[in-house]
């Protein structure tokens, strides 16, 4: 079945730096375009960084850019997020998703804390 599992949150201090981790299985990983999502409590789910299905494009949300860099490695089955200079409006569950073609997948999301 399908799985997208993410893991690397956790708490971290202001000006910090995180790397989020998400493996996909039981679909054709290397076809779909990953993204990343947050939701803050009480806030929208919002869209935090994408990449195609190569890796040959990515694209951020607005309050990232510059902080945040998404890769994939295709033979891992793999989607990252590396996360610097962290603030604490970037605190959320972070969500890995898989699009293609108006198929998506989610994973159940992983807490980043981001607090002194």
């Amino acid at each position: 079945q399908v799985q997208l599992v993410e893991s690397g949150g956790g708490l971290v201090q202001p000006g910090g730096s995180l790397r989020l981790s998400c493996v996909a299985s039981g679909f054709t990983f290397s076809t779909y375009t990953m993204n990343w999502y947050r939701q803050a409590p009480g806030k929208e789910r919002e869209l935090v960084a994408i990449i195609t299905s190569r890796g040959t494009s990515t694209n951020y949300g607005d309050s990232v850019k510059g902080r945040f860099t998404i890769s994939r490695d295709n033979a891992k089955n793999t989607v990252y997020l590396q996360m610097n200079s962290l603030k604490p409006e970037d605190t959320a569950v972070y969500f890995c998703n898989a699009e293609y073609y108006g198929v998506r997948y989610w994973g159940k999301g992983t807490l980043v804390t981001v607090s002194s």
